[in-house]
């Protein structure tokens, strides 16, 4: 098969090939797709896809082009056939094409790669194919299966969570002031760090179980580090690919199991006060581990509550995209730079406007958030040191998150 097909021929999409619903990209909405076969993902213009989703094997191109000129008011040319049929037939997205594909590609599941990066930044693979580790519904007996019987559990867990949350904003002075005597014994904050990263893991799982629950693929886990940061991740890749109220299942699960492992802690902790004893390390795991949870839900790149907005917005890099209306926004842009602020839609203008002003509002609220905690936790004498230390990671951290990846772009661009 090739690019050159007569007119009156009728190719197929491959029925396996996935197309996410339309997200807001720019000046104009997009689809993503995914070759669930190699993992390769592309996104797809309004026309392309107008394209694309219309070959069934029934309707011959010619008929195809009559359409397209119906609703775009031109026509495709020799040109344009050639080169959006070269793109299908290149990317193997036509029933037959498959076929080409080497048996090496084929066997390759849709994942990142087992490490990759440098000192600062990258990642390891430590699971490579989650699909079958966490299958849990299939272990399941027949009757927690059920639809009804799986709706009442999460009613039950969001219950016991809204509870948690409500005994630990009652008793935040007591457990406060446990968590600073602490502070007197710093070999626990050991203690308290471990238990931080086993709940970010069962975090990892419960990303896992959820996707798994509603259908959805776990390519793999594994850790990843952005210095200062290292944490561990999991890879669902045809995330984008289910209905929003699926997306936003799979993004929350992570931070609601984060809080479903504070349970226990919390029952044991209110044990020990009812007895009279105090407990500062179990104090500053619920602190942390509550704070861990919730900002996990902050509308912020890279964490998961900025997946949850882009699913229940419709939109694809938000924040990029955002970045780029407002410096398109700003007097003296250089030209050829694309279309100015006049030529999103309404809706786009709106979109990032707003969540320009929501991610410098988050920003700057935890800037100062994280200040005072940095303060009111040091003695006095130690305030000036702990302050330049604060300013030393944050340039650090700006350095590595900011400064070194837009040299990067710079080079990419150059060559």
């Amino acid at each position: 098969m090739n690019p050159t097909e007569p007119r009156a021929a009728a190719p197929r999409t491959r029925p396996d090939i996935l197309v996410s619903a339309p997200l807001l990209r720019g000046h104009e909405p997009v689809r993503l797709l995914l070759d669930p076969r190699t993992g390769a993902r592309m996104e797809l213009s309004p026309k392309v896809h107008f394209v694309l989703d219309r070959l069934d094997g029934v309707r011959t191109l010619e008929q195809i082009g009559e359409d397209y000129a119906a609703r775009f008011g031109a026509r495709l040319g020799e040109p344009q056939w050639r080169q959006l049929l070269g793109l299908f037939y290149g990317r193997r997205l036509l029933v037959g094409t498959e076929t080409q594909l080497p048996a090496s590609a084929a066997a390759v599941p849709a994942a990142t790669p087992p490490a990759r990066g440098h000192w600062a930044e990258g990642r390891l693979r430590l699971v490579a194919d989650g699909d079958a580790r966490f299958d849990v519904l299939r272990h399941l007996p027949s009757p927690a299966r059920h639809r009804v019987a799986r709706g009442a559990a999460v009613l039950l867990l969001g219950a016991a969570l809204c509870a948690l949350l409500a005994g630990l904003a009652w008793r935040l002075p007591e457990l406060t002031a446990s968590a600073r005597a602490l502070g007197h014994r710093p070999a626990m904050f050991l203690l308290v760090a471990v238990a931080l990263w086993f709940s970010m893991a069962l975090h990892e799982v419960g990303h896992a179980l959820t996707a798994r629950a509603v259908g959805a693929t776990v390519g793999e886990l594994g850790v990843r580090w952005r210095l200062p940061m290292v944490y561990l991740y999991c890879d669902v890749p045809d995330a984008r690919f289910l209905s929003r109220r699926r997306q936003v299942a799979v993004a929350a699960a992570g931070a609601l199991t984060n809080l479903a492992v504070l349970l226990p802690a919390y029952g044991g902790w209110l044990l020990l006060t009812r007895h009279g004893g105090s407990h500062p390390t179990l104090s500053a795991v619920l602190l942390s581990g509550t704070v861990v949870g919730l900002a996990n839900l902050l509308p912020l790149p890279p964490l998961d509550g900025y997946r949850i907005l882009e699913a229940v917005l419709g939109t694809t890099r938000l924040a990029q995209e955002t970045r780029r209306f407002v410096a398109r926004s700003l007097p003296g842009r250089r030209p050829g730079t694309g279309p100015g602020a006049g030529g999103y839609p309404r809706r786009a203008r709106r979109l990032y406007l707003g969540y320009a002003a929501l991610w410098t509002v988050l920003t700057a609220g935890l800037l100062l958030a994280v200040a005072w905690a940095v303060f009111s936790l040091t003695p006095a004498t130690e305030r000036l040191l702990t302050a330049v230390l604060t300013m030393l990671a944050t340039t650090a951290l700006v350095t590595l998150r900011v400064v070194r990846p837009a040299r990067h772009r710079q080079r990419e661009a150059g060559r």
